[in-house]
């Protein structure tokens, strides 16, 4: 993705696509995890000035990155540019809560909240107790 492209993104769109990511990571997107990210979008301080019509674009920006050979890293890549550090737990909680969603874990969405808590630098301790308020807001 170009410099350009990266310019034209917020830091919200990036949020949103950290949570399309995590949906997505298992090939299934269901149900419950696009209602957790359309209520993110719709009720949380963060998004308050988002245009939630942004979402399809971003959601499409996300498949075309899995769709290429180093295509996550291309991701991160652009997250890293756009959103700011004081977002980075607020994006990690974001897809813990959409990898918790539907409840149960799959084994790539593990690893790929695992690449997130790396990629965003979010220190082990911080994102045990994020997982853990995740999983607590998602028992039934």
């Amino acid at each position: 993705m170009s410099e350009e492209t990266n310019q034209l993104l917020t830091p919200q769109d990036c949020l949103v696509a950290l949570m399309v990511a995590v949906s997505a990571s298992d090939e299934t997107i269901r149900t419950a995890e696009l209602v957790k990210i359309q209520n993110a979008v719709n009720m949380l301080p963060v998004f308050a000035e988002y245009d939630a019509d942004r979402t399809n674009m971003v959601s499409q920006m996300v498949y075309d990155f899995f769709e290429q050979e180093d295509g996550l890293d291309a991701l991160f890549g652009v997250v890293r540019d756009v959103l700011p550090a004081r977002l980075s737990e607020t994006a990690y909680a974001l897809a813990c809560d959409v990898a918790a969603a539907d409840g149960s874990l799959a084994e790539t969405e593990l690893r790929l909240l695992e690449e997130i808590r790396y990629e965003l630098n979010i220190d082990r301790l911080h994102a045990a107790a994020i997982e853990r308020g995740a999983r607590a807001r998602h028992m039934v």
